[in-house]
């Protein structure tokens, strides 16, 4: 299998019948950003599971408007819509939904085992197929950009949940080369771009469905999923930073961490890395 492997949109809403998707796929050869574009036709009235792909994007964005590397043809660059009302501080569990769907459609497509570095970014070992063997790389992030209805509840208007994963790259920019990898390094082989994006989007449907439970698992099944959660020593950047060792969610999902000057301190904005 080449590394560059045209997307078919037929095949792929055939892929993803009975889905929210098929009729509302849209494909773009090259986007600035899928996220912007589609919050913008969101903004417009577009519908709940408007999906927006890019072979390539030329001003991807990631978390904290850092900069997404994008090959043409070689990584998985989309935007869905949501119109779930969730309430705005558990916003963050789109995040986490999302999360767990791709770590679910790496594994089924690949057999790769991915963790989830709360709250948004897979990574994979060196070695691919365990999350604690070996140094960890990014392999994935997602961005979610909401709207809020005004008035006293503050429930969401409309999220834009965008997802970048690093399939068939061969190789990384040199600032890169350190905190990447991709589908393709982890495992050995090419991986399809197109069997992963149904994968990925079809366990993306049944975790959104999932989200209108009053009483959905996710927290559980989110700590299940990530070594992050529980136990890992962690450097944070906000609050002036500091270190300590992860200790579970709270309600809402924010991160919970035993600081080394014996307080316990919420994560809000992310900033989570290992402290070796």
């Amino acid at each position: 299998m080449s590394s560059i492997e045209p997307l078919n949109p037929v095949a792929l809403r055939a892929g993803l019948s009975g889905t929210r998707y098929p009729a509302r796929l849209h494909h773009f050869p090259t986007a600035e950003s899928t996220n912007t574009l589609l919050m913008e036709a969101a903004a417009n009235g577009a519908p709940e599971g408007t999906l927006y792909l890019a072979d390539a994007q030329t001003l991807g964005r990631g978390r904290g408007a850092n900069a997404w590397h994008s090959s043409p043809g070689e990584g998985l660059y989309l935007s869905v819509l949501t119109r779930i009302p969730l309430p705005l501080q558990r916003a963050l569990w789109i995040s986490m939904a999302t999360g767990l769907a791709v770590k679910s459609g790496i594994a089924s497509s690949t057999g790769l085992s991915a963790d989830i570095r709360w709250p948004n970014d897979l990574m994979l070992s060196v070695a691919g197929r365990s999350p604690i063997s070996g140094p960890a790389k990014k392999v994935g992030g997602i961005l979610v950009e909401a709207a809020v209805n005004p008035g006293p509840e503050a429930l969401l208007r409309h999220a834009v949940i965008g997802i970048g994963l690093n399939i068939n790259h061969q190789s990384f920019p040199p600032e890169l080369e350190a905190v990447a990898t991709s589908l393709c390094i982890a495992s050995g082989e090419p991986q399809s771009r197109s069997a992963l994006i149904v994968a990925i989007l079809r366990a993306l449907d049944q975790e959104l469905t999932q989200l209108m439970d009053p009483r959905p698992d996710l927290l559980q099944r989110f700590t299940e999923a990530s070594t992050w959660v529980r136990g890992k020593r962690v450097r944070v950047s906000e609050q002036g930073g500091y270190t300590g060792v992860t200790a579970g969610l709270n309600a809402d999902g924010y991160l919970l961490v035993a600081a080394e000057d014996g307080t316990e301190r919420t994560v809000i904005s992310g900033g989570v890395r290992e402290a070796l």
